[in-house]
């Protein structure tokens, strides 16, 4: 639970492709333990895990890592043998432009370039024309660039503004935590931009760290990097160790590390979070983690959680996932 939970948005995104094959899409999510039913309730979420096999799974079945979102197919294998490769290039900035070849050379109906103007870098999107626009496949590629960057320097990578070549679409809350918390949609390409300092940190991997890394991917790039080093993150991990009912005030929180409560609400707001968000995220994660995963009765959960009443816990579950938690175990025990 520690990485969190994924929109079902993106569950639809990554079926997109097995669905336009005329594959059975439900047969993959049961596969992978995610209730068919869950695509109807538009707030629902899966574990990361769950995410991250259904990726897996649908890579799979179509022999294909960028699912479905090219006219050329990425076999699988395809990210294995870059990341072999990148782990040899000593710095970040050759490991991209490496990176950004070797993208050119797998896909036909996209144009990625690294810009960089003074002390920014901008690493850039774009799609040809006059293809209909796959919002999946740019955020896919985003999401394994970025992860890419910060597993090969070790460290999380900072966004400052994430741009898209589309409007807003309707679930954009989440791209303030898988890009940045300043977004701009509409924008002539889709782009991410960052501090050009970060193409000459040194690639901190190997071929050894990259097995242990492709092991546990998708998973560990799909959300680790949402700032796993940011105080937000730590917060996150404190009040994970402590029972619900028994969660700090923020003043306490604040002093546990060391900070007065207006430098945490600071620094908080500056990853794009707040105290109170960060409780509510984490309630929900552990509520869909035990409610799939564990024997604990609804009245159990909501107890532990620390709600007061079993109806606030019910009225809270239903907003975070469109279903009440009886419903939405029973969807589950379904899909297992």
């Amino acid at each position: 639970m520690e990485k969190g939970s994924v929109a079902i948005c993106f569950v639809h995104g990554a079926l997109s492709g097995v669905r336009a094959r005329g594959l059975d899409a439900q047969a993959l999510l049961r596969g992978v333990g995610i209730a068919p039913e869950l695509l109807q309730a538009r707030e629902a979420r899966v574990s990361a895990a769950q995410y991250g096999a259904l990726w897996r799974a649908v890579a799979h079945a179509l022999d294909d890592e960028f699912f479905g979102q090219d006219s050329r197919r990425m076999k699988v294998g395809s990210f294995a043998m870059l990341c072999q490769s990148v782990v040899h290039a000593g710095h970040l900035a050759p490991a991209l432009a490496r990176t950004l070849r070797f993208f050119g050379l797998l896909l036909d109906d996209y144009q990625l370039a690294l810009e960089r103007a003074g002390g920014q870098a901008r690493l850039t999107v774009r799609q040809r024309a006059p293809l209909a626009l796959r919002v999946f496949g740019h955020e896919t590629l985003l999401i394994m660039l970025h992860g890419l960057m910060c597993w090969l320097a070790g460290r999380r990578i900072a966004i400052d503004v994430a741009e898209f070549a589309y409007p807003e679409p309707a679930y954009s809350r989440e791209y303030r935590v898988m890009y940045s918390t300043l977004l701009r949609f509409d924008a002539p390409c889709t782009a991410i931009t960052f501090d050009a300092a970060v193409l000459d940190l040194p690639v901190t991997q190997t071929e050894a760290t990259a097995r242990r890394f492709l092991r546990a991917a998708p998973t560990n790039f799909i959300v680790k990097y949402k700032n796993a080093e940011g105080l937000a993150a730590g917060v996150r991990r404190r009040l994970k160790r402590t029972a619900a009912d028994a969660w700090p005030d923020f003043a306490a929180m604040a002093a546990s590390f060391n900070l007065t409560p207006s430098t945490l609400r600071r620094r908080l707001e500056q990853e794009g979070q707040s105290y109170r968000g960060i409780k509510e995220q984490l309630r929900r994660d552990l509520a869909i983690d035990w409610l799939v995963h564990s024997e604990k009765s609804v009245l159990q959960i909501a107890l532990d959680l620390g709600f007061a009443e079993p109806s606030a816990f019910h009225r809270a579950f239903r907003a975070w996932t469109g279903a009440p938690p009886g419903q939405y175990r029973r969807r589950a025990g379904e899909a297992g």
